[in-house]
Order: structure tokens, then sequence, then C-alpha cells
């Protein structure tokens, strides 16, 4: 596809960003809506498992896709992502039970996996790594723009219409996607047939979901130390250890291992894997500090957040052109990064609604800078035939990355929540409610909960019943009660930034080599070990 005239390329492109802003945009805007929908379906108990769900069938998919699409070209599998996303989105509109929406959760997983293994690699079919450089910032300006209009349009939708609706308003933009992939892009090469690895797919998948389980359920549904947790780490340890076996004599590893001989992609996704559990554990936490602390509504909350995602947008897309001009890449990896540790310091010291707007700002320049060279340096390194095995293996690292990033976090939050809370309680700040009513003893011991800060009108409404007299000491708990949450989320962003710094450390043994001008790999470049 590589020799297609520019005006064919081009148009293609636009299809590509068609399916792959689909799919964005049918996740950001549900994420401020969901709580709601939940509330109706009565199934805040299995709340977890719609997200869980969603995470493991499209890091599945992904991880699986990818190689397939090495073999049959990536044309039938967007096609089929396509499908199967708006069969999942139109089925997730109808859904009468929380079981319902888990199961059609699960199938949009799936289309939405296989459309994010195939989009990235299919510009790296029509693009040589140095032009591609330039559509990779404008993909993920696409993201960002998603992210930029997803919560407050899904939230405006669920106000003023039906919850089904945030489901099925994009599916004519499916239909758009669609058409156009099927007339505009090329059809798929015939290759050589190959055989299918369905052993290795198998022991990967179970290897995936038993970590993924673990991980998503640690320190939450069960103990870090149970058996239940602890089994699940020994059975994706043993299951990874048999895949390891099985792909050693595969004729067509689903994951080859020699692409982990290659040290640019073996850094690069290491470097993935660090950034994404340094930034989700983190970035999953700042609503606490803008709703939490501050008192900001979920509304307002959403605005703090949108700097982030403008600022990501200007710079990958001014990014990706300077990359694609100069044939560079390591010297922005070694400035974006920088930029967010210095962003994700300013969270953790951040006292105001307005200094979490300069952390978000600071952030997300340095994300648009930093995070689309990582994909481009697996893309490069690999070999043509194995881009499409590459690309899912980047964002497999950046998937895992993130569920374990905000199971720690999620740990390290609550340990550390736990010991100011104590320590306030220790203080000459504790409240000792032994003296007092037993029914306004009970109504008090609320305050002492930090998820009580996260439900303003609950709060202000508990407030508003209790006696005049008592008023200085409620608002005295909640201050206690926000100075222990402020403290806690401060040990949390300093976790964030002490992850991406190490990622920052690995760069400077990131192995930069020339951007190729073609998609052929030539003879006398040894990339491979």
């Amino acid at each position: 596809m590589e020799d297609l005239s520019p005006k064919r390329k081009m148009t293609i492109m636009f299809a590509i960003i068609a399916a792959m802003f689909f799919s964005a945009i049918n996740q950001t805007i549900v994420s401020t809506a969901m709580p709601r929908i939940i509330a109706v379906l009565n199934g805040m108990e299995h709340y977890s498992w719609v997200i869980t769900i969603y995470m493991l069938t499209s890091t599945l998919s992904t991880v699986l896709v990818g190689k397939l699409s090495d073999i049959y070209g990536r044309k039938p599998f967007i096609l089929s992502g396509i499908v199967i996303f708006m069969a999942g989105a139109f089925l997730t509109g109808l859904s009468k039970t929380i079981f319902d929406m888990i199961l059609y959760r699960g199938i949009q997983g799936v289309g939405a996996g296989i459309i994010m293994a195939t989009v990235f690699s299919a510009v790296g079919d029509l693009f040589p790594p140095r032009e591609r450089a330039k559509w990779t910032g404008v993909m993920m300006a696409v993201f960002g723009f998603s992210s930029v209009i997803g919560p407050a349009l899904g939230g405006w939708l669920v106000d003023h219409f039906a919850w089904k609706w945030l489901f099925w308003i994009f599916l004519p933009l499916g239909f758009v996607a669609f058409f156009m992939i099927l007339f505009l892009f090329p059809k798929t090469e015939k290759k050589p047939a190959e055989s299918i690895d369905y052993a290795g797919s198998l022991l990967l998948s179970i290897a995936i979901i038993a970590l993924l389980l673990g991980f998503t359920w640690a320190g939450s549904k069960y103990d870090w130390g149970s058996f239940q947790i602890l089994g699940l780490f020994a059975t994706s340890l043993i299951f990874t250890l048999f895949f390891i076996l099985v792909e050693q004599k595969a004729k067509s590893p689903v994951l080859p291992l020699s692409l982990f001989r290659n040290d640019i992609i073996t850094v690069s996704n290491v470097i993935g894997f660090l950034m994404n559990a340094g930034m989700m554990g983190a970035l999953i936490y700042l609503p606490f500090f803008v709703q939490g602390v501050e008192g900001i509504s979920p509304t307002y909350s959403g605005y703090v957040t949108m700097p982030m995602s403008i600022s990501m947008v200007i710079m990958s897309s001014v990014i990706g052109r300077y990359i694609t001009k100069t044939g560079k890449y390591k010297r922005y990896a070694l400035a974006g990064l920088p930029i967010m540790v210095g962003g994700m310091l300013i969270m953790a010291y951040m006292n105001s609604v307005w200094l979490a707007v300069v952390a978000m700002i600071v952030f997300g320049v340095g994300l648009g800078i930093g995070m689309p060279i990582f994909s481009l340096t697996v893309q490069n390194a690999a070999r043509p035939e194995e881009l499409g095995v590459a690309t899912a293996s980047s964002q497999l690292f950046r998937n895992l990355g993130g569920t374990i990033g905000i199971a720690v976090m999620g740990t390290i939050m609550q340990s550390s929540l736990l010991k100011n809370m104590k320590e306030a309680a220790a203080s000459e700040n504790g409240f000792d409610f032994g003296s007092l009513d037993p029914d306004l003893a009970s109504k008090l011991a609320e305050f002492q909960h930090p998820e009580m800060l996260l439900d303003q009108p609950k709060l202000q409404e508990l407030q508003s019943t209790l006696p005049s007299d008592i008023q200085p000491l409620i608002a005295k708990m909640i201050d206690t009660l926000r100075e222990a949450l402020s403290s806690s989320l401060t040990v949390v962003f300093l976790w964030g930034t002490a992850l991406i710094a190490v990622a920052l450390l690995l760069t400077f043994f990131l192995r930069e080599i020339p951007l190729r001008t073609s998609n052929r790999m030539p003879d006398n470049e040894a990339q491979a070990s």
C-alpha cells in the first residue's frame, strides 16, 4: 500500500480516522454517565465488571488480531471490528439488567480491540516510519479530541435523553466508517498460507485474563495476600511459562518471542508500560482531589481535565510534523517525559483548582510530546511482515501498565488514607462520640468516611439535618477528612511521578536508529538483536 498515490492515501486515512473516532468517542461519552446508568439498572455491586469485561475483551482481541492481520491483511479485521463494535453498542442500549450490560460491553470491547489493533497497523502499511510520525500525531489528536467532547456530551445527553442514546447516537458514524473502509481501503494482498497458533493464543489469553483479574480484584474484592489473588497470579505465571515453551516451537507464533530480542522494541514496550502505569494510576484519582478535597461538583470537575486533552492534541500534532521533518525522535521523548514528571509533581503538591488546571496543562504538553514516540519506535524497528503483531505488543504492554497501575495506586491510596485517618483520630483532633446520643453519634460517624466527600449533595443534606450547636464540630471533622485525603493523594501522585521518572531514565538507553523512508527493511540494517 506504500505505492498508492498521495490522494488515495489521504482518502484511506479519512476512513481510518473515522473508524478510530467512532470507537474512541463511544468510550469517552459514557464515562460521566455510567454511574447514573448503573443506578437505573440497580447494578452497583456489579459495576466493576462493566469496566473489567471491556478491558479484558479489548486487550485480548488487540493482541490476538495483531498476528492474524499480518497474515490476512488489515481490511477484513477493521470491517469486522466496526461491525462487532456497532452490534455491541446497539445491544448495550437495549440492556434491561446489569448482566445484559456486562455481556454487551464485552462484545463492544472485542470490537474496540480489533479496531485499535488494526488502524495503527494500517497506518504503518500506508506510510514509512518517517512520514508515519505525522499521522501518529494526528491520531493522538483524534483521541484527545474525543476525550474533550465525550464526557461533556455524555453528561448533557444523560440529563436530557434516555441513557440508551449514548450508545446509539454515533451508530450512523459507524456505518459511514464501515462503507469508507469497504470502498476505499485496498484489497487484501494474498499471502502464503500460514498455520494459526491456536495453542499459543489460548495460553496467552488465559495468562492475560488471570493477570488482569488478579490486579483488578486485588485490594478491592479480595486482599492482596488472599488465596484468590495469589492463585490468579500463580495461574498467570504458569500459563505464561507454558506459552513461552509453545511459542518456541510454533511455526507462526501469535506473539513471536523474537520481537523481544530486539532491544528497541523491548525497551520501548517497558517504557510504555511504566508510563501508562504511572499516568493512569495517578490520573484516575485526580477527581478525588477536585471533588473530594476542593468540593467541586462532578459536572465542573470534568472541565479541570479538559486542558490536558487540549494541550495534548496541540502538541502531538506539532511534534508529529517535526519528527517527519527531521527524522529524529529520541530528543522528543527526552523532552516530553521530564515535562510529564513536572506536571505530576505539581499534582502532588497542588492546593487549589487553578493549580490542578496548571498541572493538567503541563502534563498534557509532556504527554503530547512523549507518548506517540514509543509506538513509532516499535513499528520502525519491527520487520514489515511483523508490523501488526509488533503494534499489538506495544498496545498490550500499555494496557497492562494502565490496569496494574490503577490497582497498585488504589492499594497505596487506601493504605495511606487509613494511616492518615488513624493519625488524625489519635491526635488532638480526634473525635469521641461515646457521650453523644447514639443516633447523633451514628450520623456524625459518617463524616469520618472519605467517600462522603465525593457525594456533595448527600454531605450537605446530612449536614443540614444536624443541630446548629455541633456544626463547628462537623466543619472541623470535614476539614480533617479533607486533609487526610489530600495527604493520601500526594503519596499517590508521587508514586506516579516515580514511575514516569524511571521511564525517563530508560529512555536514555533507547537506541535511536534512522526512521525509514520506506516500508522495506534495508538488508544491512541490523535492528533485530
